[in-house]
């Protein structure tokens, strides 16, 4: 074994011995503290105002595609057809300007975020585009039966990969969130009233799941951002996962915000 290899070794001991150490014993003892609300608990803060920063996918996103426009959506024959029948003025006719602006589109949709904690293990998320409220529940006793736009969501901190103070030169197979550090915030929704994933028309259904990663970063000029990978598994109208990567950039305050209702066209 090599010099290097045989440092690695011992480091890697090292920060397993401190871990077991940061433990402290089983159960806690007597004096254990409570355990933190997901507020108390957060490694990172979202709170504050957000405006979507689009680099990619503008052709869908910034403008309504044109009916029949699919490209990068892994849909079924049965999606397909739904998506060619698309007519804004039924939708409009019907009350459902909002179906693209549901929990499996909503972060695609150019505009600003508003984040703040509802409560100790709510996380709220208002858009200015649609107006919709998104609720991240840490802790939901209740989950709403009713189908609806934003669905329930349920949220959890990702824990630290690497522990707190590993260092930075660890192999990638040991370190594989490099940028992020692991504090990413998981959510997963369910109980999705049927919409689109697009504004032409591409349909979810009922039956979706959408699963989100938000990673947050600080740039050398002090910006900071966050990015949320989203990955919509529909077994209906999906033959595979549909993934995408949006990026939103922090505000300094709400300047720029700016309600409106939803839009079918």
């Amino acid at each position: 074994m090599g010099s290097q290899s045989k440092v690695l070794l011992a480091v890697l001991f090292t920060i397993s011995l401190a871990r077991v150490d940061a433990q402290g014993p089983p159960g806690g003892g007597r004096g254990a503290a409570p355990p933190k609300s997901p507020r108390e608990a957060a490694p990172v803060d979202f709170t504050g105002y957000w405006v979507s920063v689009v680099t990619e996918d503008w052709r869908w996103r910034m403008v309504t595609p044109v009916k029949g426009d699919f490209a990068g959506v892994p849909l079924t024959p049965a999606a397909r057809k739904i998506g060619l029948a698309w007519d804004p003025v039924k939708d409009e006719a019907a009350k459902e300007q909002c179906k693209a602006y549901g929990a499996a589109a909503i972060m695609r949709v150019p505009g600003r975020l508003h984040i703040t904690w509802q409560d100790d293990y709510t996380l709220k998320v208002e858009t200015d585009a649609g107006t919709q409220t998104r609720l991240l529940q840490f802790r939901s006793d209740k989950p709403d039966p009713r189908p609806t736009w934003q669905g329930n969501s349920t949220a959890q901190w990702e824990g630290i990969v690497r522990g707190t103070g590993s260092p930075d030169f660890l192999p990638i197979a040991l370190n594989p969130r490099e940028g992020t550090r692991g504090r990413s915030l998981e959510v997963v929704t369910t109980n999705l009233r049927p919409g689109y994933l697009r504004k032409n028309g591409v349909p979810y259904s009922a039956r979706t799941t959408v699963r989100e990663f938000y990673d947050l970063s600080t740039e050398r000029n002090s910006d900071v951002w966050f990015t949320v990978t989203t990955i919509v598994e529909d077994p209906e109208y999906l033959t595979e996962p549909f993934v995408t990567s949006t990026n939103f950039k922090k505000q300094a305050d709400a300047t720029g915000w700016n309600p409106r209702p939803c839009t079918a066209r």
